[in-house]
């Protein structure tokens, strides 16, 4: 059906959410499910930054030299409040100043509990859908990463910033959980600098995933274990296929590893 480098599934909103894998000759992801397909990796694996042939992968798709060096792996990736782009630092000025001295959005996303994050702006609703979160709402708007991560920090206190893939693979989510309260019971308890960057926008964008079933038990899969995986595509929630059995395949985490799709 297809072969390509695996990157990051590309989502859009819809009821389901549509996906699509970007191959040279894109592939509509949810047209496969309900049925058995093969994925066979092919041993090779190319950095997602120089597209060197790398024997390892670290950090989701680079090599070894593009890990260190590379904007897109630099620490404020995970740590933003490090970020120092609005300076005008960092590893690549220019990369810096072109994605991270930009809008970003701080956000509140359900799922079996309440998850703090944030993202770039023009990465809304895609982040959310690529966490597999039940519902979002916009938190904060910000002028740049660094103020974001800031935020982030000041709302660990009170929120999770991590994901239970497990809990959300098997769909365990809380229906109690209101976000819009959730956002506004920080009026009172966050400083006045934080306070005045809280959106007025108070829509909760729901997210609806294309899945036959859900798994009770899940099996993380690897192509460095298991380089050919067959089986019956049950669904497709965050950047994870699911297959009968529970078992699953996290596509994000085998960024820049060339397969073939049938």
């Amino acid at each position: 059906m297809g072969e390509g480098t695996l990157r990051k599934m590309h989502a859009s909103l819809g009821d389901p959410i549509q996906y699509r894998m970007p191959f040279k000759e894109e592939m509509n992801m949810n047209a496969l499910i309900g049925k058995e397909i093969t994925l066979e990796w092919t041993g090779v694996i190319n950095c997602v930054a120089c597209t060197k042939v790398t024997k390892k992968s670290f950090g989701q798709g680079f090599c070894y030299s593009c890990f260190v060096s590379a904007p897109e792996s630099a620490e404020c990736i995970l740590r933003p409040e490090l970020c120092r782009a609005h300076l005008g630092e960092g590893r690549d000025p220019e990369w810096e100043e072109k994605n991270h001295n930009q809008p970003h959005i701080v956000y509140l996303a359900a799922s079996s509990t309440v998850k703090v994050g944030i993202t770039r702006e023009t990465q809304v609703p895609t982040r959310w859908i690529d966490q597999g979160a039940s519902s979002a709402i916009r938190l904060a708007e910000v002028p740049n990463r660094f103020e974001a991560g800031r935020i982030e920090v000041a709302l660990k206190e009170f929120f999770t910033d991590k994901t239970s893939w497990q809990r959300m693979l098997k769909n365990q989510v809380d229906d109690t959980i209101d976000l819009e309260d959730e956002k506004w019971s920080l009026e009172d308890q966050l400083p006045a600098d934080i306070i005045d960057y809280f959106s007025e926008n108070d829509e909760i964008v729901e997210l609806k995933f294309p899945v036959e079933e859900y798994p009770e038990k899940v099996k993380s899969l690897s192509f460095d274990k298991t380089p050919i995986i067959s089986g019956v595509l049950k669904g497709i929630k965050g950047q994870y296929l699911i297959f009968e059995g529970g078992q699953v395949l996290n596509i994000r985490k085998h960024t820049g590893y060339y397969v073939k799709i049938n």
